[in-house]
């Protein structure tokens, strides 16, 4: 009897799961719900790195990324970081230190995330810019900009995103984002986004 009982709860659960599992596939071309680029992290200018080669020890550095986005090591010099992944980064420092050291183990470690900035101004109660330390939304910057002022239109938010020389304005309605049920409202920002609240 208890055997029955385990069986008919396991088929249970396996069904809830495959529910719930078909519905989030359903909404995987809703890209405001899915984190972008599945985040799979890229180094920014400000980061700051850990680079070791094993058995090296004058190429173990903690180095920041400069404005300009490398970052200088010995023997290599200046190497481009911002923009690549922290393996693909490895995969460079190896080849060009492969110049000077046999087989070398590169690893790539990044301490801290500093790039991932958003500016928050208007009718919010503390204006500014904010670091942000994984994949973050609309909703999170208005949180950590401590909320609106009572005469913030909150339907009316614009996003201003840098796409090389232009600058993208992408409309954001906060009551849209957090009425019940909605699941495609909200927007994940980017590095460098200013949330203006008009």
């Amino acid at each position: 009897m208890q055997n029955r009982f385990l069986r008919t709860l396991g088929s249970f659960a396996a069904a809830v799961f495959i529910c719930g599992a078909a519905s989030l596939m359903a909404r995987a071309d809703e890209p405001a719900t899915v984190i972008p680029d599945a985040y799979e992290y890229r180094i920014g200018i400000e980061d700051v790195l850990d680079i070791a080669v094993w058995n090296v020890a004058e190429l173990q550095k903690t180095v920041p990324v400069r404005p300009d986005g490398k970052i200088s090591l010995p023997l290599v010099n200046d190497v481009v970081a911002a923009g690549l992944t922290p393996m693909e980064l490895r995969n460079l420092l190896t080849e060009k230190i492969a110049a000077y050291v046999q087989n070398p183990d590169v690893s790539v470690v990044v301490r801290e995330i500093r790039s991932l900035k958003v500016s928050v101004i208007g009718q919010v109660r503390t204006p500014g810019r904010y670091d942000l330390r994984g994949p973050s939304t609309v909703l999170d910057a208005l949180a950590l900009a401590g909320g609106f002022t009572e005469f913030a239109a909150r339907r009316k938010i614009t996003i201003l995103r840098s796409s090389g020389n232009t600058v993208q304005r992408l409309r954001f309605n906060y009551d849209a984002a957090v009425s019940k049920g909605s699941v495609t409202s909200n927007v994940f920002v980017k590095a460098g986004d200013i949330v203006v609240v008009p």
